[in-house]
Protein backbone atom coordinates (compact mmCIF):
# COMPACT_ATOMS: atom_id res chain seq x y z
CA UNK A 1 0.00 0.00 0.00
CA UNK A 2 1.56 3.60 -0.83
CA UNK A 3 2.42 5.73 2.25
CA UNK A 4 0.27 9.13 1.09
CA UNK A 5 2.65 12.26 1.20
CA UNK A 6 1.31 14.14 4.50
CA UNK A 7 2.84 17.33 2.60
CA UNK A 8 0.44 16.96 -0.56
CA UNK A 9 -2.23 19.67 -0.54
CA UNK A 10 -5.63 18.31 0.06
CA UNK A 11 -7.66 17.73 -2.93
CA UNK A 12 -10.47 20.01 -4.22
CA UNK A 13 -13.64 20.63 -2.29
CA UNK A 14 -16.92 21.10 -4.63
CA UNK A 15 -20.02 23.84 -3.75
CA UNK A 16 -21.79 21.08 -2.34
CA UNK A 17 -18.60 19.72 -0.18
CA UNK A 18 -18.69 23.00 1.43
CA UNK A 19 -22.14 23.39 2.26
CA UNK A 20 -21.71 19.89 4.16
CA UNK A 21 -18.81 21.22 6.49
CA UNK A 22 -21.35 24.36 7.05
CA UNK A 23 -23.82 21.99 8.37
CA UNK A 24 -21.76 20.04 10.12
CA UNK A 25 -20.54 23.08 11.84
CA UNK A 26 -24.02 24.17 12.45
CA UNK A 27 -24.85 20.69 13.73
CA UNK A 28 -22.03 20.59 16.17
CA UNK A 29 -23.03 24.48 17.64
CA UNK A 30 -26.63 22.92 18.45
CA UNK A 31 -26.06 19.47 19.78
CA UNK A 32 -22.34 19.33 20.36
CA UNK A 33 -23.46 15.95 22.74
CA UNK A 34 -25.09 14.08 20.15
CA UNK A 35 -23.48 11.37 17.70
CA UNK A 36 -23.86 12.48 14.28
CA UNK A 37 -25.69 9.70 12.16
CA UNK A 38 -23.78 9.85 8.93
CA UNK A 39 -26.78 8.64 6.65
CA UNK A 40 -29.09 10.67 8.23
CA UNK A 41 -27.11 13.83 8.34
CA UNK A 42 -26.70 13.19 4.64
CA UNK A 43 -29.60 12.70 3.97
CA UNK A 44 -31.11 15.94 5.73
CA UNK A 45 -28.09 18.00 3.88
CA UNK A 46 -29.03 16.60 0.50
CA UNK A 47 -32.92 17.71 0.63
CA UNK A 48 -31.78 20.99 1.90
CA UNK A 49 -29.38 21.58 -0.71
CA UNK A 50 -31.84 20.49 -3.41
CA UNK A 51 -34.53 23.24 -2.06
CA UNK A 52 -31.57 26.04 -2.15
CA UNK A 53 -31.82 28.86 -4.86
CA UNK A 54 -28.98 29.53 -7.07
CA UNK A 55 -28.31 32.61 -5.12
CA UNK A 56 -27.79 30.70 -1.57
CA UNK A 57 -25.64 28.42 -3.42
CA UNK A 58 -23.42 30.52 -5.16
CA UNK A 59 -22.12 31.79 -1.41
CA UNK A 60 -20.45 28.00 -1.99
CA UNK A 61 -19.76 28.11 -5.47
CA UNK A 62 -17.26 31.38 -5.14
CA UNK A 63 -15.74 29.33 -2.00
CA UNK A 64 -14.86 26.33 -4.01
CA UNK A 65 -13.69 28.70 -6.68
CA UNK A 66 -11.58 30.20 -4.21
CA UNK A 67 -10.30 27.03 -2.87
CA UNK A 68 -9.81 25.34 -6.45
CA UNK A 69 -7.49 28.35 -6.88
CA UNK A 70 -5.44 28.45 -3.63
CA UNK A 71 -5.30 24.11 -4.34
CA UNK A 72 -4.13 25.12 -8.23
CA UNK A 73 -1.30 27.13 -6.84
CA UNK A 74 -0.03 24.97 -3.96
CA UNK A 75 -0.15 21.94 -6.52
CA UNK A 76 2.30 23.77 -8.97
CA UNK A 77 4.32 24.43 -5.61
CA UNK A 78 4.36 21.30 -4.35
CA UNK A 79 6.97 18.43 -5.54
CA UNK A 80 7.22 14.72 -4.55
CA UNK A 81 9.08 14.27 -1.18
CA UNK A 82 12.61 13.01 -1.18
CA UNK A 83 12.34 9.56 -2.04
CA UNK A 84 9.27 9.91 -3.95
CA UNK A 85 9.18 8.45 -7.04
CA UNK A 86 8.24 9.59 -10.70
CA UNK A 87 7.13 7.36 -13.26
CA UNK A 88 10.54 6.92 -15.62
CA UNK A 89 8.72 7.19 -18.58
CA UNK A 90 11.47 4.90 -20.44
CA UNK A 91 11.09 2.32 -17.60
CA UNK A 92 10.03 -0.96 -19.26
CA UNK A 93 6.22 -2.07 -19.11
CA UNK A 94 5.31 -4.65 -16.61
CA UNK A 95 5.19 -8.16 -18.12
CA UNK A 96 1.41 -9.33 -18.93
CA UNK A 97 -0.12 -12.18 -16.31
CA UNK A 98 -1.86 -15.07 -17.91
CA UNK A 99 -4.76 -13.67 -17.22
CA UNK A 100 -3.83 -10.49 -19.60
CA UNK A 101 -2.19 -13.03 -22.17
CA UNK A 102 -6.03 -14.56 -22.13
CA UNK A 103 -8.02 -11.54 -22.54
CA UNK A 104 -5.44 -10.30 -25.45
CA UNK A 105 -6.11 -12.94 -27.31
CA UNK A 106 -10.25 -12.86 -26.45
CA UNK A 107 -10.80 -9.16 -26.80
CA UNK A 108 -11.09 -8.74 -30.78
CA UNK A 109 -13.34 -12.06 -30.90
CA UNK A 110 -15.96 -10.67 -28.20
CA UNK A 111 -15.69 -6.95 -29.86
CA UNK A 112 -16.53 -8.97 -33.30
CA UNK A 113 -19.25 -10.73 -31.84
CA UNK A 114 -20.73 -8.01 -29.80
CA UNK A 115 -20.31 -4.62 -32.20
CA UNK A 116 -20.50 -1.65 -30.16
CA UNK A 117 -20.31 -3.11 -26.63
CA UNK A 118 -18.55 -0.77 -24.30
CA UNK A 119 -14.93 -1.11 -22.97
CA UNK A 120 -16.48 -1.59 -19.24
CA UNK A 121 -18.33 -4.96 -20.72
CA UNK A 122 -15.86 -6.40 -22.62
CA UNK A 123 -13.95 -6.23 -19.37
CA UNK A 124 -16.56 -7.59 -17.49
CA UNK A 125 -17.09 -10.61 -20.07
CA UNK A 126 -13.16 -11.60 -20.58
CA UNK A 127 -13.08 -11.22 -16.48
CA UNK A 128 -16.34 -14.17 -16.30
CA UNK A 129 -15.04 -16.17 -19.18
CA UNK A 130 -11.27 -16.65 -17.31
CA UNK A 131 -12.86 -17.37 -13.65
CA UNK A 132 -14.98 -19.74 -15.73
CA UNK A 133 -11.61 -21.84 -17.17
CA UNK A 134 -10.42 -24.69 -15.39
CA UNK A 135 -7.03 -24.63 -14.00
CA UNK A 136 -5.73 -26.62 -16.45
CA UNK A 137 -7.26 -24.22 -18.99
CA UNK A 138 -5.47 -21.56 -17.48
CA UNK A 139 -2.21 -23.28 -17.18
CA UNK A 140 -1.41 -22.30 -20.90
CA UNK A 141 -1.52 -19.00 -20.31
CA UNK A 142 0.48 -18.75 -16.97
CA UNK A 143 3.09 -20.87 -19.06
CA UNK A 144 3.41 -18.40 -21.29
CA UNK A 145 3.61 -15.97 -18.81
CA UNK A 146 5.99 -17.47 -16.70
CA UNK A 147 8.55 -18.00 -19.86
CA UNK A 148 8.19 -14.13 -20.19
CA UNK A 149 9.16 -13.26 -16.96
CA UNK A 150 12.19 -15.78 -17.36
CA UNK A 151 13.27 -14.13 -20.40
CA UNK A 152 13.10 -10.65 -18.91
CA UNK A 153 15.52 -12.13 -16.36
CA UNK A 154 17.65 -13.46 -18.55
CA UNK A 155 17.68 -10.62 -20.87
CA UNK A 156 18.94 -8.46 -17.87
CA UNK A 157 21.59 -11.07 -16.88
CA UNK A 158 23.01 -10.72 -20.39
CA UNK A 159 22.65 -7.13 -20.71
CA UNK A 160 24.12 -6.46 -17.01
CA UNK A 161 27.52 -8.79 -18.25
CA UNK A 162 27.36 -6.55 -21.47
CA UNK A 163 26.07 -9.51 -23.65
CA UNK A 164 22.53 -8.53 -24.69
CA UNK A 165 21.92 -5.26 -27.14
CA UNK A 166 18.18 -4.74 -26.02
CA UNK A 167 16.77 -4.83 -29.40
CA UNK A 168 14.45 -7.67 -28.05
CA UNK A 169 11.78 -6.28 -25.93
CA UNK A 170 8.94 -8.49 -24.28
CA UNK A 171 6.21 -7.73 -26.85
CA UNK A 172 9.00 -9.64 -29.86
CA UNK A 173 9.21 -12.45 -27.67
CA UNK A 174 6.18 -13.30 -27.39
CA UNK A 175 5.42 -12.90 -30.63
CA UNK A 176 8.62 -15.64 -31.22
CA UNK A 177 7.10 -17.77 -28.43
CA UNK A 178 3.73 -17.58 -29.88
CA UNK A 179 5.36 -18.76 -33.22
CA UNK A 180 7.36 -21.55 -31.92
CA UNK A 181 3.95 -23.00 -29.88
CA UNK A 182 2.34 -22.72 -32.80
CA UNK A 183 5.05 -25.00 -34.78
CA UNK A 184 5.60 -27.26 -31.58
CA UNK A 185 1.73 -27.73 -31.63
CA UNK A 186 2.33 -28.74 -35.54
CA UNK A 187 4.40 -31.19 -34.81
CA UNK A 188 2.57 -32.87 -32.56
CA UNK A 189 -0.46 -32.67 -34.80
CA UNK A 190 1.88 -33.88 -37.40
CA UNK A 191 2.74 -36.78 -34.65
CA UNK A 192 -0.71 -37.63 -34.09
CA UNK A 193 -1.78 -38.16 -37.56
CA UNK A 194 0.95 -40.36 -38.46
CA UNK A 195 0.17 -42.62 -35.67
CA UNK A 196 -3.33 -42.77 -36.48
Amino acid sequence: MAISDPKKPKGKMCAYAFFVQMCREEHKKKNSEVPVNFAEFSKKCSERWKTMSRKEKSKFDEMAKAYKMHYDQEMKDYGPARGGKKKDPKAPKRLPSGCLLFCSEFHPKIKSTHPGISIRDVAKKLGEMWNNLSDSEKQPYINKAAKLKKYEKDAADHKSRGKFDGTKGPAKVAGKMVEEEDKEDEEEEEGRRRMN
